[in-house]
């Protein structure tokens, strides 16, 4: 009992990361063309980027659920503390969401569908920001008691820190989002996204380079596991691995590949959330509370382990299917000239 009381507990971190990385990989390339709709030269080309998302967009935000679901299960001591420290961040962010996805179906009936494509912009760049307000909160650690218990203050999420890791996750938005809108269109329409992806990977890499420089000098927990033997070897080899993954992405845009070009860009993606597991493990809570502290008991996670088992492989065969059936191009050369 003992040996599966520490290891469920693993397990269930393994899971929640695989769902955080589904979102954050499939709502933010959506989240991403929304916000490269602001940026867009006329009204057309907003709406042809707000089509490519069309069939989709809904299905990818169910990952979130999901994930909020399990940690509630999973670690309820996590649930609670995590929302009550970041209520404010994660409050702004739901209302982008909620204003983004009104926008999406109110412009389908609207006649002036220049307004709510600009809303639906505006609700991605907005969630995006506190999305990563939220995670910069976290890697910088929550204040609690000796039970577990938020002790902080509403603004301990706002930090230079936490500003850094909120515009880098913006530009990792725009960065797939741009790869994302390579596969889906063509012609100048196609080209401008091959420019932005670009200049979207050189921001990324230099907001992750900051962040990865630093982390180990700002906190002391990160910076105790970081140069800790063997595992100090495995941090130095994910930004190598990063560089070469940022000089494979230049490659294939330079080369004009689309399928590389996303494929690369979620590479970068897992390499970045293994590397934040690795920081973060085994701690659910930084720096003070680990998972198996957080974790519920062992009946609710192996019942829960039986649901999510059926679940996953349903949630991935309709993604899939779902993105097979909606493959290929919006527009055709004609229209995105």
């Amino acid at each position: 009992m003992e040996a599966l009381l520490h290891f469920l507990p693993q397990v269930w971190f393994v899971i929640l990361g695989l769902f955080l990385f589904l979102y954050v990989l499939l709502d933010g390339f959506d989240l991403g063309v929304g916000i490269l709709s602001l940026t867009s030269s006329d009204e057309k080309r907003r709406s042809l980027l707000m089509t490519s998302l069309g069939n989709v967009w809904d299905a990818n935000e169910t990952w979130l659920v999901l994930m909020a679901g399990a940690l509630f299960g999973a670690f309820p001591l996590a649930y609670g503390t995590i929302l009550n420290a970041l209520y404010l961040p994660l409050m702004v962010m739901v209302v982008g969401l909620i204003l983004r996805a009104v926008a999406f179906e109110f412009r389908e009936h609207s006649d002036n569908k220049s307004f709510w494509n600009f809303a639906f912009g505006i609700g991605s760049f907005i969630a995006s920001l506190f999305q990563g307000f939220a995670l910069g909160g976290v890697l910088a650690g929550i204040k609690v008691d000796a039970a577990g218990h938020f002790i902080g203050g509403i603004w301990d999420w706002l930090s230079w820190q936490s500003l850094l890791t909120a515009l880098t996750l913006v530009q990792g938005y725009v960065l797939i989002g741009s790869t994302y809108l390579i596969l889906k269109t063509e012609g100048t329409l196609q080209e401008t996204h091959f420019k932005t992806a670009k200049l979207a990977a050189w921001t990324t890499f230099i907001g992750a380079s900051l962040i990865t420089i630093t982390t180990p000098i700002v906190y002391e927990n990160a910076r105790d596991r970081l140069f800790h033997q063997p595992e100090v070897y495995i941090f130095a080899l994910i930004p190598l691995l990063g560089i070469l993954l940022i000089w494979l992405l230049l490659q294939s845009l330079n080369s004009k590949q689309e399928v590389a070009s996303f494929v690369y860009t979620a590479l970068i993606f897992l390499l970045t959330f293994i590397g934040l597991g690795f920081i973060a493990f085994p701690y659910i809570i930084p720096p003070t509370i680990t998972i198996y502290q957080a974790a519920s008991s062992a009946t609710s996670m192996v019942f829960m382990i039986t649901f999510i088992g059926f679940l996953i492989p349903i949630m991935l065969f309709y993604n899939i299917y779902n993105y097979f059936v909606f493959r290929g191009k919006v527009v055709t050369t004609e229209e995105g000239e």
